[in-house]
């Protein structure tokens, strides 16, 4: 096979954490259009506030109030808004040190053209209609023309009704995959409801998937195997929580499988069989699912459990 798989590919999940007493009354005041930071042992106040100083290593807790104008001490221009950026018009990136602060908080500046921002402008934010505490309760940073508020930041108990303790953050990357040449192979075997992986030419082991090189002689692999498509389960886990948007019902098993002829067992899930009685040994064959190009699962076929000593050296 002379060409070559390339195709869009996005990872994309959510991110739950939880939220100590100082970034929990950070993201609470945000929700109260209020702006917290925390004093160090030296007397410079941090905005975003962290936990601990990261000079001394101690721990902080000492908030004060910043006030929600403030100074832009960089920038960059963004022409071209991506997917859940802040505004979807131009607008700049900006390092804003609030007054009361001594550092700076990255966010979007609102502003008509690259040519009405500089180092030193003034500004103030700009809150969201709707907050949840979040850093996007600050929907963006505007001009602003008035003057720097003056005296030291009040300090501040922290505490607010209904304080927020976690957050969700979504992770996503969105990126073009090249599988290589022979990935490319296997996947399109695949497509043939096949497996195929390639053999190193030193150590003889068959790989799949395969990788273009054996890892182990770090020699390069053109011979292509046809495998399976039965194998036998090397090792497996129970899976007993359900995953966002995966429509299957737990518990269920994932296991390593060694197809027959493969060196290398790889991932699939189980079904056909009770959870509980899923084992190493266990024979099974793929299932496939039209329209999808890989196995839905593999299922029992019902021949004797393979001996542990043929697939030891695969666990």
């Amino acid at each position: 096979m002379s060409d070559v798989l390339s195709a869009p590919l996005v990872v994309e999940f959510p991110f739950t954490r939880s939220l100590g007493p100082v970034q929990s009354a950070f993201l609470t005041g945000l929700r109260e259009r209020t702006v917290l930071g925390v004093r160090t042992d030296d007397g410079t106040v941090l905005v975003p506030p962290v936990e601990y100083d990261p000079v001394t290593a101690n721990e902080l807790r000492d908030l004060v109030e910043v006030a929600p104008t403030g100074t832009v001490t960089t920038w960059a221009w963004n022409p071209s808004p991506r997917r859940d950026q802040p505004l979807d018009t131009p607008f700049a990136w900006v390092l804003v040190r609030l007054d009361g602060a001594s550092t700076a908080l990255l966010h979007a500046l609102d502003a008509p053209g690259p040519e009405s921002v500089r180092t030193g402008m003034r500004v103030r934010v700009r809150w969201a209609a709707a907050r949840t505490g979040a850093i996007t309760d600050i929907a963006c940073f505007e001009p602003y023309e008035g003057a720097a508020a003056g005296g030291e930041p009040a300090p501040h108990t922290g505490e607010f009704a209904d304080p927020v303790t976690g957050i969700v953050a979504p992770a996503r990357l969105d990126y073009t995959h090249t599988p290589g040449r022979a990935q490319s192979a296997y996947l399109a075997a695949l497509e043939g409801r096949r497996t195929v992986g390639e053999r190193c030419p030193a150590c003889r082991k068959v790989y799949v998937p395969p990788r273009g090189a054996c890892p182990t002689c770090g020699v390069a692999t053109a011979e292509q195997v046809e495998v399976g498509p039965r194998g036998t389960v090397t090792t497996f886990c129970i899976v007993n929580i359900k995953a966002k948007n995966l429509d299957i019902e737990v518990p269920y098993v994932y296991a390593h499988i060694a197809l027959d002829g493969a060196d290398l067992a790889l991932h699939g899930r189980i079904a056909g069989i009770p959870y509980d009685q899923v084992r190493m040994g266990l024979r099974v064959e793929p299932v496939w699912v039209d329209g999808v190009r890989h196995p839905d699962h593999y299922r029992p076929t019902g021949e004797p459990d393979a001996d542990y000593d043929t697939y030891k050296e695969l666990v």
